[in-house]
């Protein structure tokens, strides 16, 4: 099918959906909640995946000293960071695997 066709095809169904003769394709998703971690939980998760603070905080983002600050529970990551540590938990080898550790 030509770039004109696809073009054509999907100005066709607008009209369509506008004079309510199709029906919308709809996805519907779901986001899980953002999980949280209390300080022994990172600290695991950063052993498990056998790396150093300083290679750690190079790995998440941020500076030392907020690793640091998160395994002492004088402040807890947030957002983005908690996704990654998500992932980092439920796979420790995601680091190496995702290619943002090179070894």
């Amino acid at each position: 099918m030509s770039a004109f066709d696809k073009i054509k095809l999907g100005l066709e169904e607008a009209i369509a959906y506008e004079k309510g003769t199709l029906e919308a394709k709809t996805t519907k998703l779901s986001v899980t909640p953002v999980d949280t971690f209390r300080p022994e939980e990172i600290r695991a998760i950063r052993l498990r995946t056998g790396l150093t603070q300083v290679v750690f905080a190079k790995y998440m983002g941020v500076s030392v000293k907020t690793v640091e600050a998160w395994e002492a529970g004088r402040n807890h990551p947030e957002g983005t960071a908690c996704r990654l540590l998500t992932l980092t938990r439920n796979d420790p080898s995601f680091p190496v695997r995702s290619g943002i550790i090179i070894h």
